[in-house]
């Protein structure tokens, strides 16, 4: 089994191919909290597996309290293992990962890490198509590689970008400020299409007179409205202006 939790489709692709290649089963976190799904029953020699990207330093909170919220069944020891997809840096991510486990009594085995095209367009540029394709060939040998300690059931931490513990604490610090709503803006070029109120994970957004409203005084600011607006009319202040929207080709 390999939960995954993914807006724009870096995740969700890396959880796919993990299980094709792994023949096991990949599972949106998001359709399992809308359809209020926390029970899982795993099977004799069954792995348990968490593909997720990285906020502000850290799992996302959503991703955080869905684990906890969960119930494994089990017998044995499950190989469990936990796939950052990530930027620039994946971190505390692991540690979190680690954390959020152990309450259910579950060991984490293995700690991967994926660079990918960075979607914090706040902070970074996505209107570059070859530089996107350019990192998306280096994510396949990276995933290839992971498939194969999975097999082997490798245990070790493999991320190489990870932050020092004070580091963290200040991205998400920074993460946390930003994730204010009144910050999203919608223009003009907004057709009430609803695509933005499908995609938001935490349903926080919805239509209203022909126009997204943010129903919540914070988000997860994961910016899958953003990234999916078919006509680019919403942006989180100035700061994601003429920077592109970024969906996995691959998705």
């Amino acid at each position: 089994m390999i939960l995954y939790f993914s807006v724009t489709g870096n995740s969700e692709y890396v959880a796919k191919r993990l299980a094709a290649a792994l023949d096991d089963e990949a599972i949106s976190i998001t359709e399992c909290i809308r359809n209020e799904r926390y029970l899982f029953k795993i099977k004799e020699g069954e792995d348990i597996g968490l593909v997720a990207p990285v906020y502000g330093w850290q799992l996302p909170y959503l991703v955080g309290d869905f684990v906890n919220k969960s119930t494994f069944e089990f017998s044995g020891t499950p190989y469990v293992y936990y796939v950052a997809t990530y930027g620039r840096n994946a971190g505390n991510s692991a540690n979190n990962v680690k954390a959020d486990f152990e309450h259910h009594k579950l060991k984490l085995k293995a700690q991967f890490g994926v660079k990918m095209v960075d979607t914090y367009t706040p902070f970074y540029y996505v209107n570059d198509a070859k530089d996107n394709a350019s990192i998306e060939r280096k994510t396949e040998p990276q995933i290839d590689e992971i498939i194969e300690h999975i097999k082997n059931k490798d245990a070790d931490k493999y991320i190489k970008d990870i932050a020092s513990p004070l580091a963290a604490r200040i991205g998400q610090a920074v993460y946390e400020k930003a994730r204010q709503t009144s910050k999203f803006v919608v223009g003009d070029e907004c057709t009430g299409c609803g695509r933005c109120e499908e995609v938001c994970p935490e349903g926080v957004i919805k239509i209203l007179d022909g126009k997204p409203e943010w129903k919540a005084n914070q988000c997860l600011l994961c910016l899958a409205c953003y990234h999916h607006c078919p006509t680019n009319a919403i942006q989180h202040g100035k700061s994601t202006k003429g920077k592109g929207q970024y969906i996995n080709p691959n998705i």
